[in-house]
């Protein structure tokens, strides 16, 4: 723990479309309760603002990244992902971030754990949520991290440095398989779903089946209450179907409505993460979104338009534009290894005050 007076030494990061506190595990309490405890009092949670804290009243920037000198062999280093839920007393490690992964290295390497080389560096990232491996690629121009660069994503505005992330494959990350059911369809409160993990645990349902077009700005899916409703009732059948098991306080599944795309991409999707709409959408979701848009069958496959995609680089549509995943299959058509390109950029190093206990 820091020995200052209340002060926590913190890096805060954007990656991709997200917000993060970054913090080395030696800073902060090792028992996982009270590390929570701490963790909503630096945020300002709970407070649909928290405006007594770093977070900005939205999930997207309530995130928390804790990194340590990885455990695994052959890692640099290990990233644990934390969301803080803004309104609620609750810190859930359930799922990872992809976004947030996007700072992950470069945040390493401003924190020390690993050194840079000249031109670019290529960190190892143990991602202790799922126990997936990810390799990054950071520019680092004169041995330092460069945030400078001609890569755009939509969501953030201007142009920064690429960060390039792969991975093997991500099938199963935290339900144990692709289609943790068994099927690419199940039946659910009467809608066509597919259950689906490739990096994200997803609940795919076509949008038209709930008499929407796809094209709904997040405000009005959120103050739709009787869709809200629905989707949840789906959301609570489908967590043990999944092998989440009880997800009422969990942020897995996501519940993805797809549609057939405007432009041209694959798929558009609009996503409840779980119970608030996201403004663009999470790279792990994209991954599992275009998975699901290449089964044989489901809602994905039925509004896709898979055709007219470049090799292997398939385009998420999302409220705030769009996002490639770069897919790569074998001869069945199963998915072998996926990879997206996203930027990061350091924000703050300093050190944060929590609020007061109680």
């Amino acid at each position: 723990m820091s020995d200052g007076p209340g002060g926590l030494p913190c890096l805060w990061m954007r990656g991709g479309t997200s917000k993060a506190a970054v913090f080395l595990a030696r800073d902060l309490p090792e028992d996982p309760a009270a590390r929570d405890a701490l963790l909503l009092r630096v945020m300002g949670s709970p407070d649909p603002r928290q405006i007594d804290g770093l977070g900005g009243g939205d999930p997207l920037t309530s995130k928390v990244a804790v990194l340590a000198p990885s455990t695994r062999p052959g890692a640099d280093v290990d990233y644990l992902f934390l969301q803080v839920f803004p309104d609620r007393a609750l810190v859930s490690d359930a799922q990872g971030c992809g976004n947030i992964l996007a700072a992950v290295g470069p945040a390493a390497i401003e924190l020390g754990l690993v050194a840079a080389g000249e031109g670019e560096t290529r960190v190892a990232i143990h991602m202790v949520n799922t126990g997936e491996e990810a390799q990054a690629v950071v520019a680092t121009p004169g041995g330092r991290v460069g945030y400078d660069g001609t890569a755009r994503i939509d969501g953030v505005p201007g142009a920064h440095a690429a960060v390039a992330l792969s991975f093997g494959t991500l099938a199963g990350a935290l339900c144990g398989a692709l289609l943790p059911s068994g099927r690419a369809v199940d039946r659910i409160e009467g809608v066509d779903c597919t259950l689906i993990d490739n990096g994200m645990p997803c609940v795919l349902m076509a949008a038209e089946d709930f008499g929407l077009t796809g094209r709904e700005s997040p405000e009005t899916l959120e103050g739709d209450a009787a869709l809200k409703a629905r989707i949840e009732a789906i959301r609570l059948a489908a967590g043990p179907m999944m092998g989440l098991g009880n997800v009422s306080e969990k942020s897995v599944p996501k519940m993805t409505l797809v549609s057939a795309p405007e432009g041209d991409a694959l798929i558009a999707t609009r996503s409840f993460i779980p119970h608030r709409v996201h403004r663009s959408l999470g790279v792990f979701a994209a991954v599992s979104v275009a998975t699901g848009a290449l089964l044989p069958e489901g809602p994905a496959r039925r509004v896709a338009r898979p055709t007219g995609q470049e090799a292997g680089a398939y385009v998420v549509e999302h409220p705030a534009g769009a996002l490639t995943v770069l897919l790569s299959q074998d001869d069945r058509g199963a998915v072998t290894r996926s990879g997206f390109l996203r930027t990061a950029r350091k924000l703050m190093a300093g050190e944060v005050f929590p609020a007061p206990e109680g």
